[in-house]
This record gives structure tokens, sequence and C-alpha cells, in this order.
């Protein structure tokens, strides 16, 4: 059998939009992921919807899968041929363990590429509003592990070196060990006063800053119960971060947001939620399956009724393999939602809102096998496709859960709030349990009375049912701090 071929990637520090443009395409060509509690998991649903999905998170003092356990799983699927990515946050060159992976694949001759990605050590302080070096402040950067091989885990390092001939040091994974830095970097040589901050989760919305010097930041942690994953760094360059913090600034940054979710493309209110700052989980994550459809009659309908965006798609692809001319469908056109519509007008078709079908004869509604004829009981159906519950994220979102704060849920629509309950259901999560406490809001009055009616509260609706008016909404009405 052909070997495989094994990626080693950098995912980056958090943010899935600082991952590499070659990292991204190996993800969406990998058969099997190999990826770490580091790397951000929505990073995932990158990936083709039968691609393997493997767990190799590490905690401290408790291992998934033991460091010899990946090399061996990583040359194992290779040999069977598999286009295989090993998924590593930050870059998979510090502090990953890289060179150990590439060594076993190289020993077994399995071709391998390494992919970089940028460093938490960089990446966190810039969206703390430090960079690492200035011409004022710092014109040399190290980056050092905070923790060894050795029993009690305190890092053997030239401190002297650190302390007397470093400006900034940025040591990786050290909360544990912060004492012990502070008390030799003060021994060997750096004033008490040195700032020191902490970043936490840097790059994610959910990121936190610590501040103070080598004479008090071990007291603050203790205090703030301050804990990894965390960049410690210590240098002058700290106090640029007064001027120049932007991350911090975004209108929702802080706001962990779980977004309902109908569909299993990419979703546009998500993007804008993240890119204004806040950290998103979408759930439940589906995949779908196209079906044959029969178009033998699809020239005959006055009225097409396309039920989802994905319906557009697999509609007009079935009928170019099928032949047919579309000239010869006359049919108006109509979506059951805005997206729908949008989808329709992309294809240079002007389309109106199913609350405008007045006259449902020689109607087709066009969807996936969720439909529902309802008011339209004489409609015909034509299913495109299998719309189903991706099990093998059920436990990725629970590790999501465990790892984030969530403060805000989304019904985008009426129609996601019940699969969102059952989805919940079939991973054995409490609805009541998950929601108790978190603020609740509905995109439209129909998505509030959906929500009432599912007995769960809600805090109210935005303006306008768009992904801008939602911004303001959670960003001007509730601000975090008064969650």
């Amino acid at each position: 059998m052909k070997k495989g071929k094994v990626f080693l990637v950098g995912a980056g520090p958090g943010d899935i939009r600082l991952i590499t443009v070659k990292g991204l395409e190996a993800i969406k060509q990998a058969e099997v992921i190999l990826y770490d509690r580091l790397a951000n998991p929505k990073l995932l649903e990158f990936a083709p919807a039968d691609c393997e999905l493997i767990y190799c998170g590490k905690l401290p003092n408790r291992h998934i899968l033991r460091q010899g356990n990946i090399n061996e799983l990583l040359v194992e699927k290779a040999l069977e041929g598999k286009r295989v990515v090993r998924l590593k946050g930050g870059d998979p060159g510090v502090f990953g363990r890289v060179g150990e992976e590439a060594a076993s694949l190289a020993e077994y001759q399995i071709p391998f590429e390494i992919v970089p990605g940028i460093s938490s050590g960089i990446a966190a302080p810039l969206y703390a509003g430090i960079p690492v070096t200035h011409r004022e402040y710092a014109e040399s950067f190290a980056v050092v592990t905070a923790h060894d091989k050795s029993k009690e885990g305190k890092p053997v390092l030239d401190w002297e070196g650190l302390a007397r001939g470093v400006d900034t040091i940025a040591f990786y994974m050290g909360v544990g060990n912060l004492p012990f830095i502070c008390e030799n970097l003060i021994t060997y040589g750096k004033p008490s006063s040195t700032p020191v901050i902490l970043i936490q989760w840097g790059t994610f919305g959910r990121q936190k800053t610590l501040q103070g010097t080598l004479a008090d930041i071990s007291e603050k942690v203790i205090e703030a119960k301050f804990s990894n994953p965390s960049i410690i760094l210590v240098g002058d360059v700290i106090a640029l971060r007064e001027k120049i913090s932007w991350f911090e600034k975004m209108p929702l940054h802080g706001r962990q947001i779980l977004l309902a979710r109908t569909s299993d493309a990419p979703s546009e209110l998500a993007k804008e939620l993240i890119d204004q700052g806040a950290d998103v989980i979408e759930f439940p994550k589906w995949k779908r399956t196209s079906l044959p459809v029969d178009l033998a009659k699809v020239t005959a309908f006055e009225k097409i009724l396309f039920t989802s965006p994905e319906s557009v798609d697999e509609f007009f692809t079935a009928v170019m393999e099928n032949g047919i001319d579309i000239r010869t469908i006359c049919a108006d056109f109509f979506g059951a939602s805005v997206k729908s519509i949008k989808a329709l007008n992309n294809r240079g078709f002007i389309a109106a809102h199913a609350d405008e079908l007045s006259e449902p004869s020689a109607l087709l509604i066009v969807g996936d096998d969720s439909i529902l004829k309802k008011e339209f009981d004489s409609a015909d159906i034509m299913v495109t496709s299998k719309k189903e519950l991706d099990y093998q994220f059920l436990p990725l979102f629970k590790r999501m859960l465990d790892e984030a704060d969530v403060n805000t849920m989304v019904f985008p629509s009426s129609a996601s709030v019940e699969p969102f309950l059952i989805a919940l259901s079939e991973g054995d999560l409490d609805a009541a349990e998950l929601l108790k406490g978190l603020q609740i809001v509905s995109m439209g009055k129909q998505t509030e009375a959906a929500v009432v009616k599912a007995g769960l509260s809600t805090i109210g609706t935005p303006a306008n049912a768009t992904k801008e008016a939602l911004v303001e909404y959670l960003a001007a009405c509730y601000p975090v701090e008064e969650v």
C-alpha cells in the first residue's frame, strides 16, 4: 500500500483567523486529524465530513495521549495510506515537540511537511497591546519554557543571561512556577520593579490579563486565581499597553456566546460576532448528504419554495446534472428565509419571501429531509439532502464548554430552537442546566415566541433581526459586566 503523508501544522494561538493559508488547506484535505487542547476546535469544522478526529489534548499532570502514543499513531495512520494532519496550538517548532514527531516519521520514511504557525508568545502580547520589541524599550526578545522534564518541573536556565541580556522574555505555561521565575530573575539582576503581565487565553474573546511587577505578580496571581493557559511576559515594553491596547476594547470582547445552528454551512452571524471580539461556540454541528432527486415534473410547477440556501444549491446542481435547461422552469421562486432568497438572488433570480405565497396551487417545496408541509398540505415535496447531527463533534462540544465560561445564548431563528434542544438531549446535556444564568437573546419576535414556548426565558430581541443590530444590542444594552 502506498504511504500517506503527514502535515505537522501550527494552528496559531487561538483566533481561527490567524491560521496560515497552507495550514487551513491541509485541514480541508485531511483524512485524519490529531489535534491538541490549545488548537481552537472550530478549525476542525473545515475538515471533510468523513475526516477522523483524534484528541491528543494535554492538561497539567494529565495526558490524554502521551507523546510516544502520538508518534505511533502518526506512523500508523500514514502507513494506512492516509493524509494526516497533526494540529498543534501556536507554532509547532516552539515547545510543540515537532522535532520528536518528525523524527518518528523520518524513521519510517514517511513523507511529511512542517507548516509554521503564529506563536502564542508573540500573538498574545500583541492582542494585549504589547509588541515584544520596540526601539525605545526592547531590542531583544526570548521565548522560554517555564517547566522542564525534571522531577520538580523547575526550568534549568541561564538565569543571569536572561536577567541581564534579554529585554523582553515570554515564558510559556509557567503559572505554577511563577514565584520561582520571579525570584531567579531578581536574584540574577532584573529590578524587582520590572513590569510583568500574564495573558490568559490570548487572542480568544475570553482573553484576560493580569499586570504587576516581579515583586508582586505572584501574590496577585494567587488572589485572582489566575491559571494556565497563560503567557507570562516580562519587560519594560509592557508600558506601551496603556497606549495601544486594542483587542480588549472591541465591542463584544468578553462575550462568550453559544449560537444555535441550523445549517452545515459557515455562519455569517458567527463571523460577525467573532469580528467584534466575541468567542462563539456553534451548536449543533450538522452534516449533510445529497440525495438523488426526481426532476421529471419540475417544469410543471407554478411556484417553487426553497427552505434553505443549501436546498437552492442542491436543486440547481441536480438540474444541471440532469441536463435540464433552466429556461424551461417557469415557476415563481420563493425563499423560506432571507438567506434562501439571497442564495436565489446570487444565481440571478428574483425571489419573494414564503409569507407572500397566497395561492399554493402547483407548489413544489425543496429542501432536506426535515421538510414539513405545515399549511401547504397540497404541495409536492422534493427532498434534496439528508441533514443529521454530526455525533463526532458532541464530545468536542462538551470540551469547548468546559474550557469556556459562556454568558450569552443566541437563537437566530424560530427554526433553530427545537433542533438545538433535541441535539442537547442527544448529547446527554440538560438544557435547563446549561442555559441557567445565561442571557438568552432571540433574533425577532417569532424566534422569541418559539423560545418562550420551549420553556426558556429571554432577555429580548434586537431592534432588527440583523447581525449588525445584534452586535449593537449586546454591546450597548447588556454589557458583560452586568451579567
